[in-house]
């Protein structure tokens, strides 16, 4: 009989990235076999999704007893963390749920911050106790882990963040292609992406050649949208417009479907992740955009330095358009670059797609069902 996965997280039609991760991720380890049902966390109650069998109304104080309830109805609990998707400072009403469950607890980190608050190293440490296995999706957040919350490296797995099968055979820059070439920006739209050091980057790079087509693709955050309406995009449109980019920028504000934005990306030349944050051990959007074999031009934030230091991607420092515009400018014009690029993405791939991802969480949650048994 296959491992009966239970797990917790926010779940589609919620937009967020963790969303979407715990639904790729679920379809998969369906596809393989595993037989998963998902506590979908919710701000109010929502309409039935397929899989999800009980919902979490975060603001219910009995909530996280009749969510635990559920969960310990399978052979493992998988619980999704950051620590804004759960009620409480930092997230910590999700400590209630995991002290009620009887079942193993894996524990998939998606943020470990160098310098977490008093009560984020807290809510961590208890979270950390209650798990009998911890997984990370880079190395940088398994040794953050040890180091600074003292884990057994024995407990904690790395398992990347997983991608959709987008690779093409197409070469970035054909020989004789005169398509003007196309930048690619994508996700959820907030400060913290950035984007205002790339537009000031294509100024200066306007200098030196003539400019590609830059896109910026997705709807601002619903988070930042209740608190700040529309006012970042707002900003970076005005800064377009002053820097005299407005031809060659263009804003998408939709939020896309998988297949539409798969589209988008294999259109992209370059993809381009101008990200603030120096601590930041996990994107999606980067998974992607290698899994897609597209040259990356990134800041050097720690998940960019592990996928890319191998030759998939240029490394920048953060909040420097002078770097992005010298960066754009290799990638555009040194013949065979992007190339070389792409084709070590391609390499780097096969590791990043979902099924290989799904079977290691397969494997993980065997095995702690597999240590229960023996232990009974």
């Amino acid at each position: 009989m296959g491992v009966r996965i239970g797990m917790l997280s926010t779940y589609p039609p919620t937009q967020c990235g963790i969303a979407t991760f715990s639904e790729a991720l679920v379809t998969h380890l369906v596809a393989a076999g595993a037989d998963v049902g998902l506590v979908r966390l919710v701000d109010a109650p929502a309409p039935p999704v397929p899989l999800v069998v009980d919902q979490w109304v975060t603001a219910e104080p009995a909530g996280a007893a009749a969510a635990a309830a559920t969960l310990d109805d399978y052979d493992v609990a998988v619980v999704q963390h950051e620590y804004g998707i759960y009620g409480g400072p930092d997230g910590q009403d999700l400590l209630d749920l995991v002290a009620r469950l009887n079942v193993p607890v894996v524990a998939v980190l998606h943020t470990v911050l160098t310098r977490p608050s008093m009560n984020q190293h807290r809510v961590m440490a208890e979270l950390v106790d209650h798990a009998a296995a911890l997984v990370t999706m880079t190395t940088t957040a398994r040794d953050r882990l040890i180091a600074g919350w003292g884990v057994d490296p024995d407990r904690v797995t790395v398992i990347p963040h997983g991608a959709e099968d987008n690779r093409s055979t197409i070469v970035p820059f054909p020989n004789g292609h005169t398509r003007r070439r196309r930048v690619l920006t994508w996700g959820l739209l907030s400060e913290g992406k950035g984007i205002e050091w790339a537009l000031l980057g294509l100024a200066e790079l306007r200098r030196r050649m003539p400019l590609p087509d830059y896109e910026v693709v997705g709807q601002t955050h619903p988070r930042v949208l209740e608190r700040e309406g529309e006012a970042y995009r707002d900003r970076l449109v005005e800064m377009t417009a002053s820097l005299h980019l407005a031809e060659r920028v263009r804003f998408d504000r939709r939020y896309l479907s998988s297949p539409d934005l798969r589209e988008v990306v294999r259109q992209a030349d370059v993809i381009l992740l101008p990200y603030d944050s120096p601590d930041q051990v996990t994107s999606g959007v980067l998974t992607e955009a290698v899994a897609a074999s597209k040259p990356v031009i990134s800041t050097s934030f720690p998940h960019a330095v592990e996928l890319l230091s191998s030759g998939a991607g240029l490394l920048v420092p953060p909040r420097d358009p002078s770097a992005i515009a010298v960066a754009l400018e290799r990638v555009l014009t040194i013949h065979g670059l992007a190339d070389q690029m792409a084709a070590t993405s391609r390499n780097l791939a096969a590791s990043l797609l979902w099924p290989t991802v799904a079977a290691r969480y397969l494997e993980l949650a065997s095995s702690m069902r597999a240590l229960t048994v023996r232990a009974v």
